[in-house]
């Protein structure tokens, strides 16, 4: 995901946001909402685009990602 976000399938990502996040707070449409454990702004936004995550979606979420694991250390 790192060296490719653009080739990254949404179903993909989608199940890496529910193992570190949980169960989406919002589904059905093209996004999928997932909340995360700090202040702010709280919450991980991800759309699916053709069975495709969008790149930048991709780079927020893996940020997310090392922030909840630097949070656990």
């Amino acid at each position: 995901m790192r060296h490719a976000p653009a080739a990254v399938r949404f179903a993909d990502l989608q199940r890496v946001c529910e193992h570190y996040f949980g169960a989406a707070r919002q589904r059905g449409t093209s996004h999928a909402i997932y909340k995360t454990p700090w202040p702010g702004d709280p919450r991980v936004n991800i759309q699916n685009d053709k069975g495709r995550a969008k790149a930048y979606q991709v780079r927020q979420v893996l940020q997310a990602i090392d922030k909840l694991e630097g949070m656990q250390r």
